[in-house]
């Protein structure tokens, strides 16, 4: 079983993200200079019993490495960086044979020292070389453990580079794709409901992508007034509405999160239309308000003082709708429940260690993406709405890029309002 095995040392060309991983590092260490850094890619996660996920590297490695192989971990180090790594095992080896986790026979290729080097453009070396640090001279930091290292790592992805737009575009084509599979199998919705759409999208995200970005939320009926129903387990019922919240994550970890709400009979009732609507042009307003240099804030701002409005046209405040809009009242809040944006990028809820005033309380620069989704959420036992509205949940997302002299649509190529909506609905189906 050890002899006659032929040599499979591979020549790769450089990855795309070396150079601007690179980048990325010099800025990391500039910001700790004379400190050791450490970014751990993470390892596998027990699935059930001897069964594991499917690894996916720690963003933060990811993002100043390009590595996406488990078990590695990335030293910075001012302007010496290595990427201690477990690369493949020779065949001489009892892993190689026999071991379930990491051995090629078991569990596929890793690749080797030099094609990493290689391909992320970085000195590499094998993990059983990294050392301890104990009673280093140098302050050690770990992403997974100290904060402000984890601080700047998220801040530093808050503006994407040319390389991130374009894998965030992407994600959000696929992700577009995704959807359009999903209404073209109209017919196995109504028959298998919720878990036919997640099925369906998941197949797009893994032939033309790495996954999901994260779970699929499919709302039918009353299931999409719950913000984060991922369980898609129950009907796709005529006469009601769908909510789908879907993103694909590409093949180098960017993920789109897109939200469209349909008419399951492909045409809105009057009703569904006038909510529809009130949402679509709140959305708008969020959009709108995004550019370079405005509050991180400002979307949402403009998107809550539309829907507050709508509510108070629908006789649903108990004070007028500017009193409502008082940071000290928000009454509206029992039917928007969230805020309008979050950042976007190798994460879905990116950024997510960026201090508050670098964040949720900065503005917003060139190059930084974020979502724009209000909705609107009447439970179905919520005694302060007429009968008609109960157990209706209708939100619209988008991917925002943040250009130079205003905003881009990511995700523009899906439908939003409510008449293109049907008439795509419509052609997809024949």
């Amino acid at each position: 079983m050890r002899t006659g095995w032929g040599d499979r040392e591979l020549d790769l060309p450089r990855h795309p993200v070396a150079d601007w991983a690179a980048a990325r590092r010099t800025r990391l260490a500039q910001t700790f200079p004379g400190e050791r850094l450490v970014l751990p890619a993470g390892t596998y996660k027990v699935r059930s019993n001897d069964t594991d996920y499917r690894f996916r590297a720690d963003t933060a490695h990811t993002y100043f490495s390009g590595n996406q192989t488990s078990d590695a971990v990335l030293v910075i180090e001012d302007d010496h960086h290595v990427l201690y790594a477990r690369p493949r095992s020779d065949r001489d080896s009892d892993e190689f044979f026999r071991d379930r986790q990491y051995g090629e026979l078991w569990a596929g290729r890793r690749p080797s020292i030099k094609e990493l080097s290689d391909s992320l453009g970085i000195e590499v070396k094998h993990i059983d070389d990294l050392p301890s640090f104990d009673g280093d001279d140098r302050k050690v930091r770990d992403v997974t453990t100290d904060e402000d290292l984890g601080r700047v790592a998220s801040e530093l992805r808050l503006a994407k580079d040319e390389w991130e737009v374009g894998e965030l575009q992407e994600a959000c084509d696929i992700t577009a794709l995704g959807f359009e599979d999903s209404v073209r199998e109209w017919d196995r919705v109504l028959e298998f409901g919720e878990r036919w759409i997640e099925g369906t999208f998941f197949r797009r995200a893994r032939a033309m992508g790495n996954d999901i970005g994260y779970d699929s939320i499919v709302g039918g009926g009353k299931h999409a007034t719950t913000l984060h129903w991922i369980e898609n387990s129950g009907p796709i019922t005529p006469g009601e509405l769908v909510l789908l919240d879907m993103g694909v994550e590409g093949n180098n970890l960017y993920t789109a999160d897109v939200t469209r709400t349909l008419p399951v009979d492909g045409t809105f009732t009057p009703l569904q239309r006038d909510l529809y609507d009130l949402v679509h042009a709140a959305q708008e307003a969020g959009i709108q308000a995004v550019a370079p240099g405005v509050p991180f804030l400002a979307a949402h701002d403009a998107a809550m003082a539309v829907l507050a409005h709508g509510l108070e046209d629908l006789g649903l405040l108990p004070v007028p709708a500017e009193e409502a809009l008082d940071p000290d009242s928000k009454v509206y809040a029992r039917w928007t429940l969230h805020g309008t944006s979050h950042m976007l990028g190798m994460d879905v809820h990116d950024c997510g260690k960026a201090a508050d005033d670098s964040y949720r309380n900065g503005t917003l620069g060139e190059g930084y993406v974020l979502t724009v989704e209000p909705g609107l959420y009447f439970q179905e036992d919520d005694l302060l709405v007429p009968e008609e509205l109960r157990g209706i949940g209708i939100r619209i997302e988008d991917d925002i890029l943040v250009t130079a002299d205003g905003y881009r649509n990511l995700s523009a190529s899906l439908p939003r309002t409510s008449s293109d909506v049907e008439e795509w609905m419509a052609r997809l189906r024949g």
